[in-house]
Parts: C-alpha cells; structure tokens; sequence
C-alpha cells in the first residue's frame, strides 16, 4: 500500500486542490494560491454533493438532511480547509477536512461534543477528561487542537488511494500551518477505523481507560474517536508526508488573499528535530 501512497504522493500537485477557510490568510508556503472566491463556492458545493450522495447510500443521513440538490452541508464548510482530489475531468473523487480550533478549552467547543458517550452516565466524565487532557496538550506544545472529518469517496474509487491519501496529505497540511494535535471520528464499516490506526492515529485514552467504540445512532453504525498529533506520522508513511510537503506548494488553493499576506508559521522546535521534517535535500 506504501508504494501506491508514494504514486499518488509524486502527482498530488495534478489531483489535488484545497479551499481555504473563508476569509483565511493564506501561507506563503502554498504558491498555488488562487483569490477566486466563486470558484471556491463551486468546488464546495461539488463535495457536499459527493457527501450527500455517499453518505445517504450508506444510511448515513437520510434525504431531509440534505439539501433539495442532494448536498451535505456543515456548519464547519465555511471555517475549515478542504482537501479535495479530482479525476481527470475535474469530478470530485474523494474529500475531506481540516479544523483548527486555537481556543478550544473543552469538549463544549469542538464536534466532538456531539459523541454519543458524551450523553452517558458512565463514559461522560472520562470522555470529557480525555479531551481535554489532548488540549492540554495541544496547548503546552503552542499547537493548535484540531478536528478532521467530512471523510467521502465515490464507490468507483475505493482502493484507488483517492481515500487513503488524504490522511497524508492531512497531516502535510497541518505541517504548513504549524503542526496540530487533533481528533477525528471513524467508522468501524469498511475497515476505516482500522486502517486510520494504521497511518498513525490511536484511540483517545486517559487517566488508564480507552475511549471504546460506540454506536452513533445519527450515522447507523458503530464509530471511534482517533487522536492524531501531525508532528508524529507513522514511520511507514514518513516518506509519503515527506513527498506531499515537497508538492503541497504547488497545489491550487482557492482562497480569499493572495499567497503572500502572510508567512508561513515557524515550525515547532519538535518537528525540526523529528526525522520526518527536516529540510528536503534537492
């Protein structure tokens, strides 16, 4: 599975295109950076279109969720990055998203307040320490905490990496905007939750326990809540975020601002150290 990370690693720059938050300063880092607002709106409403038509096959969400057009949509659309990959006729083949949340202080400010454990009597505390023990963290480092969700791919490309891919190039992301640790919720159907664990995420625990799977009744199925600290990729995909970092400068970014309003962050001093993120050798 490596190599064929790698593959879709070396052609990012072609396939891939990321949507910046509305009203976001984009890094200089990202050379692609393209102000076209309009445009941005489109290739959203292309991925909440995939969203819905995926989600609803699955018994995800039901059709009065959606909107009449047939799309999904969050209210974390408009505040989040997008990683989107398209085929070669511009079609939307997988998507996903990236949320920083620099204040967060506890479970009351992120998604993950809406985890069905959060409601009961026996998991509620531990949940609630757990998360905010990864914001304590997040915080002692002078990284943000994050979430991922918004998880779709067409059927038609399933085991084509469209998917797999965007756990790295998530990662890659984080990176250009100064590392992340974060949280991000998976489902057990399809192996997800697995493979996620996989490419370096790990179940949330604290003080000795282990957040375990649960039934989210809003989705149908049996979920994980995963942790990940971007600045810690699995040292088997190390060479896939290494490749990504080296090609996300090219990648199209529909944003707001032109690419150089602002510089890109100075990384933390534990990623310059890591093995995964020192300089790229030409």
């Amino acid at each position: 599975m490596s190599n064929l990370l790698q593959r879709h690693a070396v052609s990012i720059d072609r396939r891939l295109v990321l949507l910046a938050p509305v009203g976001a300063k984009v890094p200089r880092v990202f050379r692609g950076a393209i102000a076209d607002g309009d445009e941005r709106s489109e290739i959203l409403k292309a991925v909440q279109r995939l969203r819905g038509s995926v989600y609803l096959a699955e018994g995800a969400v039901q059709p009065h969720q959606l909107e009449r057009d047939g799309r999904h949509v969050t209210r974390e659309d408009d505040r989040a990055w997008h990683m989107v990959t398209r085929d070669g006729h511009g079609d939307v083949t997988a998507c996903s998203w990236y949320l920083e949340h620099p204040g967060a202080k506890s479970i009351f400010d992120v998604r993950a307040r809406h985890c069905p454990l959060n409601k009961t009597g026996e998991w509620r505390h531990r949940l609630r320490a757990a998360i905010a023990a990864e914001m304590q963290a997040a915080r002692h480092s002078g990284i943000p905490f994050a979430e991922v969700g918004g998880w779709a791919v067409a059927p038609e490309h399933r085991g084509s990496g469209d998917g797999l891919i965007h756990v790295f190039v998530m990662f890659s992301l984080s990176i250009a905007l100064g590392g992340a640790i974060g949280l991000t919720t998976a489902t057990v159907r399809h192996s997800s939750a697995a493979m996620l664990r996989r490419m370096g995420m790990a179940p949330v625990e604290a003080n000795g326990y282990t957040v375990p799977t649960y039934y989210d009744a809003s989705y149908q199925c049996d979920m994980e809540l995963l942790r990940f600290d971007t600045r810690r990729p699995s040292p088997q995909y190390v060479g896939v975020v290494d490749t990504l970092r080296s090609r996300l400068g090219d990648v199209s970014v529909y944003g707001s601002y032109r690419p150089d309003v602002v510089d890109m962050p100075a990384l933390h001093p534990a990623l310059v150290q890591s093995r995964a993120f020192q300089p790229l050798v030409a």
